[in-house]
């Protein structure tokens, strides 16, 4: 995701914020599509059943997905999703297996094939380096804490993600999905548009169903936009409620990881293993006491009723599509039995710029910790800049490295250009929860996204005026983006967010909302707007 001021949403390099680039970017003769997959649609439940049945097994549902990333995300359609696979694959889920015949079942994600972001440790064949040929080699000694998480839960690691190269900290000129490692990830619904970032390979995989879930991390939309605009669920949690360590750091403030899955059970599912307490990341003792054993109990079809939810009026009347798609989501959530408050918040609390400068600090403090005790050829981000520098014509054929060389710049974590941002940034948590209070609300809501703009590497990103997530990503608070429908055939979501360690009034609303609206549809794989 773009890292910007998304309390105060302005229109972009000139671009209004009322405007979709609904224009066609390209003109192939006809659409590709990937053909029937068995597989299709499956969630967690499903694929265990399967498993317990002995129609399947984990070793055949994982080769059914390497097969179907074959053919859907490298030879078909090209995704491009994927930057690598696991070799050890089918071993792991032959011992998978092994351990069901003996009566052991580790819980439900046993035997489920799962797929990582490219800046997240994984201790095996499989490199780290955050889609950037700088990295390239990067094979860690350590998994990162919920890898451990994921493989103690029986999780099959099937393979990275692609993103957008350092998660979309390189360059305020950058095409989300692309990166100098794996190339550009595309847009599943109209392969010409964007997938968002920068999760954008977990995005598309799991919207392209090349796996039932996946990882993503978000330092501001990084989960919230590619699940948005790939048609999925993705739960963005409270800093502190799952562990950074061994992940590829932008912002110590804002930094977590995060499920992607086509439902909110699925999602609820893989966050109850990816959270927990870990001593070397001092943030998550702080969700002691507040952390829940089984997100998925807080799946409640009645989740709205009796809910106050708030919605930013300053979303509304931007664009006659969205407004028609908002204003049936909030009359949906208002037969569940919701009230509708409209309030005034995002643009009234502008943080003037503060988020850039905390991002900068944090991820040069950060980045050169991490590059320090990393298996890579670089040991700093100095070191970082002087690579892509020397092997330009390949790490930045189309946009250079501003952002990278504007972190070097910065002085360290005792500044106080950088205390003074951060206490403007810490600052949102307080409005959040007085705007909560004060409006009795459970919980805030509005477009996560508009529709996906055209990939374009020249002139990059065309970002358009919403991003009902950002106030909770600044805050460090959960959010649930999840589908609230079309429009031209491009999904666009809707976002809930609230306080802080609220993830089961906010998995519970957005349950309840999503088995009314019902809004998640397969994509087609079509080549353009018209293909």
């Amino acid at each position: 995701m773009k890292r910007r001021n998304f309390i105060k949403l302005s229109s972009v390099a000139g671009i209004s914020a009322t405007f979709f680039p609904f224009i066609n970017c390209a003109n192939p003769d006809k659409s590709t599509l990937a053909g029937d997959f068995e597989l299709s649609e499956i969630t967690i439940g499903g694929l265990q059943n399967k498993m317990k049945s002995g129609d399947l097994t984990a070793r055949s549902i994982t080769q059914m997905y390497l097969d179907q990333i074959a053919i859907t995300d490298k030879a078909g359609p090209k995704i491009n999703a994927i930057i690598e696979l696991n070799p050890d694959a089918l071993a792991i889920a032959d011992s998978l297996d092994e351990e069901r015949k003996s009566g052991k079942v580790r819980g439900p994600l046993h035997g489920i094939p799962v797929l990582i972001k490219d800046n997240i440790d994984t201790a095996d064949k499989m490199q780290t380096t955050a889609g950037s040929l700088a990295l390239e080699g990067n094979i860690a000694s350590t998994d990162a804490f919920i890898v451990l998480q994921l493989r103690k839960a029986g999780a099959v690691v099937l393979g990275k993600t692609n993103l957008s190269e350092w998660a979309n900290f390189r360059s305020s000129r950058s095409s989300s999905g692309w990166s100098s490692r794996g190339g550009q990830t595309k847009n599943p619904y109209i392969l010409d548009r964007s997938p968002c970032g920068s999760s954008s390979g977990s995005g598309a995989a799991v919207a392209a169903n090349l796996c039932v879930v996946a990882v993503g991390t978000e330092t501001n939309g990084s989960i919230a936009c590619p699940a948005s605009m790939n048609g999925i669920v993705g739960i963005k949690p409270t800093v502190g409620l799952v562990s950074r360590t061994g992940i590829i750091p932008i912002s110590k403030t804002q930094d977590t990881a995060g499920p992607l899955a086509r439902s909110v059970t699925d999602a609820a599912i893989l966050l109850t293993v990816m959270a927990g307490a870990d001593s070397n990341d001092p943030v998550t003792s702080e969700s002691k006491g507040r952390e829940q054993t089984n997100y998925a109990q807080f799946l409640d079809k009645n989740g709205l009723r009796g809910k106050r939810i708030g919605v930013e009026k300053t979303f509304l009347k931007k664009h006659e599509g969205m407004d028609n798609l908002l204003q049936k989501a909030l009359e949906q959530m208002k037969k569940l039995g919701a009230e509708i408050i409209e309030i005034e918040f995002i643009e009234m609390n502008d943080t003037d710029g503060a988020e850039s400068d905390v991002l900068q600090y944090e991820f040069k403090d950060g980045v050169n910790k991490y590059l320090a005790h990393a298996n890579s050829k670089v040991k700093s981000l100095e070191e970082v800049i002087a690579f892509n520098k020397q092997n330009e014509a390949k790490v930045m054929p189309d946009f250079k490295q501003e952002t990278l060389e504007e972190s070097q710049a910065k002085g360290d974590l005792t500044d106080e250009e950088y205390l003074a941002a951060l206490a403007k940034i810490t600052n949102v948590r307080k409005l959040i929860d007085n705007e909560l209070k004060k409006n009795n609300l459970d919980a805030l809501c509005g477009p996560a996204t508009g529709p996906s703009w055209c990939i374009d590497p020249v002139n990059g990103d065309s970002w358009t005026g919403y991003g009902a997530y950002g106030p909770a990503a600044l805050a460090g608070y959960p959010s649930v983006t999840l589908p609230m429908g079309k429009i031209k055939e491009l999904p666009v979501g809707i976002s809930f967010f609230g306080k802080a360690y609220d993830e089961p009034g906010l998995i519970s609303i957005a349950f309840a909302y999503e088995q009314a609206s019902k809004n998640r549809t397969v994509p087609t794989f079509k080549p353009s707007i018209s293909g």
